[in-house]
């Protein structure tokens, strides 16, 4: 018997947005995710939280941040993850000054939403070997960085499917593109046509909402949005559920002959066989496979 790994109902894509800083733009666009069955993950700096009294003075062109105390209800069905208390270029930063303020953006962060906060974005693009291996002793699952992968740079592969990979390195996860990428609306239509189930893809779109603002371009995630959302074959996830769910695929553990499979995991994982049946493998499940 023939066994591969899907996304949840037997799905070969995946489609997660990330979207940083907090910034007061959070809620229109999280209000054009909602309507689209869209799910996103949010990268907030704990620390600057409620600082907001420079970008309310005439002429100023600091962006208001999001309060705290709107952070549970806006971000609800979403992922937060952390992204530093204040904005810093990790790299050049101290070690143990560096290790205590992701464990504080954690801190604070967990403390408004109630969930863990596991997931990471590298301000400015900034991280190291060093840092890679700190923040997972740290309790980060994976953390994003910002240039996109490297099928999208050559002009001869804007688009192919390389583009769609899992990433390699879930500490050094390269998004698919930024949504001011030219090409956003040309790469989605190859994402959303794709049809071939023998991998698993991923499109991975990231950004920061004041920019559509700043560029008074708000036309362009809503024009995405509507175009991805509500397909029948395309997984809605966060960073941290690509990630979980994962780690539970990594963890299935079958028979010899692969007749049979035990999910040790909380989650459930689903599985493809032969002639292309689907099958849900609940947590904590024994499941004979030539009975389903």
């Amino acid at each position: 018997m023939k066994v591969f790994i899907t996304f949840p109902g037997g799905k070969a894509k995946v489609l997660t947005m990330s979207y940083d800083d907090g910034k007061i733009q959070d809620e229109r666009l999280i209000s054009i995710f909602n309507q689209y069955g869209i799910k996103g993950t949010f990268n907030l700096n704990y620390g600057l939280m409620d600082e907001n009294d420079p970008g309310k003075k005439p002429g100023s062109t600091i962006v208001p941040r999001l309060s705290r105390d709107k952070v549970r209800d806006l971000y609800k069905g979403h992922e937060v993850a952390t992204h530093t208390m204040s904005h810093v270029t990790i790299a050049r930063a101290p070690i143990p000054a560096l290790a205590k303020d992701i464990l504080d953006d954690r801190t604070g962060l967990e403390s408004l939403t109630g969930p863990i906060v596991r997931g990471h974005a590298y301000p400015n693009g900034s991280y190291n070997e060093e840092i890679k291996q700190l923040f997972k002793q740290l309790g980060i699952a994976y953390a994003r960085v910002v240039e996109p992968r490297p099928a999208l740079l050559n002009a001869g592969l804007v688009g192919s499917m390389m583009s769609f990979n899992l990433p390699e390195d879930w500490m050094e996860w390269k998004p698919t593109c930024h949504h001011n990428d030219p090409q956003l609306m040309a790469t989605a239509e190859m994402f959303a046509n794709y049809k071939k189930t023998q991998y698993l893809k991923l499109m991975y779109v990231w950004g920061h909402s004041y920019e559509f603002d700043n560029n008074n371009n708000w036309e362009v995630i809503e024009e995405f949005c509507k175009y991805m959302g509500g397909r029948d074959d395309i997984w809605y996830a966060t960073n941290i559920e690509i990630v979980d769910y994962m780690a539970a695929a990594k963890n299935l553990q079958f028979s010899a002959n692969a007749n049979a499979v035990y999910n040790p995991s909380a989650i459930s994982v689903w599985v493809e066989l032969d002639g292309g049946r689907h099958v849900e493998i609940p947590g904590g499940a024994y499941v004979d496979l030539t009975a389903v």
